[in-house]
């Protein structure tokens, strides 16, 4: 019954859904309401909801094995992931650095969770640039879902990321590590650390 329910959600209603957090955000930061520390609330903000939307995405095949179907979604929910991974990205270089890119490459060096985090970036550019069906057919099935394995990486990187940035080991930060540790113990379960567990 629930999946008959989830048919006749039209797909384009996941992205305004999505979208609410970063206008949510937008509102506080225009009324003056986001805190004391502006700067920190927005970056943390669209962090925290580009690392929700990964493992909401990772979420979708576990529980397609236990009969609730949200497949239709899931590339609405990895493409809003990597639109606050990259307006995540985009508020550290400007509002927080300020474009100033030699302090930026000697960040780099400096805060290894910069780099983790960039690495998880890069990782979901092309799973970004392929989420079509034009580049289903152009690389076939099985090559296209191959390549969006680099979703399990890009969302492991982006929880070490999270929990380096945090410091401090928040029931927060053990809930979503925890959330991705079940996912993927899940699917060793079922496929084992060879055959299609990455293939």
């Amino acid at each position: 019954m629930l999946n008959n329910v989830l048919r006749r959600v039209p797909t384009w209603t996941i992205y305004i859904a999505g979208s609410l957090p970063a206008v949510w955000m937008a509102y506080q930061t225009l009324t003056g309401k986001i805190g004391i520390d502006p700067v920190r609330a927005i970056e943390w903000g669209l962090g925290l909801w580009a690392l929700r939307l990964l493992i909401a995405t990772l979420c979708v095949t576990p529980l397609r094995w236990v009969g609730i179907n949200l497949l239709r979604f899931r590339r609405q929910l990895g493409l809003l992931a990597f639109a606050y991974v990259v307006l995540h990205f985009a508020a550290w270089l400007t509002i927080d650095m300020g474009l100033r890119w030699g302090q930026i490459l000697s960040d780099l060096v400096k805060r290894w969770y910069i780099v983790v985090g960039m690495a998880a970036l890069v990782l979901l550019l092309p799973l970004a640039a392929t989420s079509n069906n034009a580049s289903i057919r152009a690389l076939g099935p099985k090559a296209w879902n191959r390549l969006h394995k680099l979703a399990y990486p890009a969302t492991i990187l982006a929880t070490i990321h999270f929990m380096m940035v945090g410091k401090v080991y928040t029931a927060e930060v053990l809930t979503y590590a925890g959330i991705l540790c079940v996912l993927l113990a899940w699917r060793v379960a079922r496929f084992g650390l060879r055959g299609r567990l990455w293939s």
